[in-house]
């Protein structure tokens, strides 16, 4: 039998049994689907945060309190927090931006971070981050004014009640309004717009353009206190000084806090470069995990396969008999019910790859699924590998039957 007749066979057996075959398929279907969106939700997830952490600037470094992790320079390595922690402030922000003791520093720019309800003319919302800090945070975080402009040093000395906000917060509040201009009253304290962001894009987990931001000793004065602040962004003076400005930060910061054990900080100095790397790394094995689950769903599927191709047998016993009977070699029967396994499996997995491209275009809990080229051929791969291997033990039972047997079976 030539394998025209093999595939004739094949979809004329398949067509006998129509909704049991397409149930068999669909097991598939949603398997190769799951495989492709998962992973795409994954590579989504990655590049969202990559692409934020990058908005930074390759020369940004964040300084934060307690020991842990410093991406490079003289604080590099795993650290524990010493003795007597001390947090961060306003003062280490002015040594920090001492260019005599640091001279591969551009700016600095303290930041104390709260969460509050801000209001405009009736309309509630609750401010995914209200930040406090200094001018020089727009550029070393490389945050761009699309309306009005920023608040200036003089702002910051004289406390006054002036913010930038993001182009989220501005929708929430003012819709089609231009915001410039007007008060917004921020956990109580009304609040002069000076400056409206430009889109940055979200992450999926945290809006960066939902933020108010407003002259530190203004924030301190209405939510939280003249203590510690949140942490210290710096800028470097380029993308090559980073490493320098890490040891330079480093060396200051253990001088004030009085610290002679490099090994023991009570801070931390983390670069761009270094937080992509986490994120790269926490965010590959997050993509595995799906992967993986999603791959149970084509197991799940190929034990579909041999499960109906079992009772496939066991219905057309007594045609194999008959075949055998009449000449038909084992390697003819073997060939058949392999074809129809098989092509189970290929229109499963290619109708599941069309699904697949199809939901990886929808937004799927904030993120938008990249997919990965690789991940939709290894899953029609797979689809179509498991439709031959579990279809191998209901084909080569039907194969092993003997014609007597066979012809006996009612």
């Amino acid at each position: 039998m030539n394998p025209l007749e093999t595939l004739r066979f094949a979809v004329g057996g398949l067509a006998a049994n129509k909704v049991r075959s397409a149930l068999t398929m669909l097991g598939v279907l949603i398997g190769v689907a799951a495989v492709i969106i998962l992973l795409a939700v994954g590579n989504g997830s990655s590049q969202s945060v990559r692409d934020s952490i990058e908005k930074l600037g390759t020369n940004s470094l964040t300084v934060t309190s307690g020991g842990g992790f410093s991406g490079g320079g003289a604080g590099g390595g795993r650290t524990s927090p010493a003795a007597g922690t001390k947090p961060l402030t306003v003062d280490d922000a002015r040594a920090l931006a001492d260019t005599s003791a640091a001279p591969h520093v551009k700016s600095v720019a303290p930041e104390v971070t709260t969460s509050q309800t801000a209001v405009y003319d009736g309309t509630s919302h609750t401010v995914g981050q209200v930040v406090g800090t200094y001018p020089a945070y727009f550029e070393a975080s490389n945050s761009k004014v699309d309306k009005g402009d920023y608040f200036s040093a003089d702002d910051v000395l004289n406390t006054r009640k002036v913010a930038v906000i993001g182009s989220t917060t501005a929708t929430d509040l003012f819709g089609t309004q231009d915001p410039v201009g007007r008060k917004v009253v921020v956990g109580g304290t009304p609040f002069t717009v000076v400056g409206v962001l430009a889109t940055k894009g979200g992450t999926g987990f945290q809006d960066p353009d939902d933020t108010v931001i407003a002259p530190l000793p203004t924030v301190q004065n209405a939510f939280t206190g003249f203590g510690s602040v949140s942490q210290i962004l710096v800028e470097a003076t380029s993308a090559g000084a980073t490493t320098p400005a890490q040891d330079e930060i480093t060396t200051v910061l253990m001088a004030r806090h009085g610290l002679k054990d490099a090994s023991a900080l009570d801070f931390r100095v983390s670069s761009q470069q270094s937080l992509l790397d986490t994120q790269s790394d926490t965010n590959r094995t997050f993509t595995v995990l799906l992967g993986a689950v999603a791959a149970i769903s084509l197991l799940v599927g190929g034990i579909g396969i041999t499960n109906i191709m079992l009772v496939t047998v066991t219905e057309r016993t007594r045609e194999i008999g008959i075949r055998k009977a009449i000449g038909a070699p084992r390697g003819v029967i073997l060939g058949q019910f392999l074809a129809e396994s098989t092509l189970l499996s290929l229109i499963g997995g290619g109708l599941g790859v069309v699904g697949g491209l199809i939901g990886s275009h929808f937004t799927i809990v904030g993120i938008t699924p990249v997919v990965i080229p690789e991940s939709v051929w290894g899953a029609f791969a797979i689809a179509v590998a498991i439709g031959l291997f579990f279809g191998g033990y209901p084909a080569n039972r039907a194969a092993g039957l003997r014609p007597i047997e066979a012809l006996r079976h009612e």
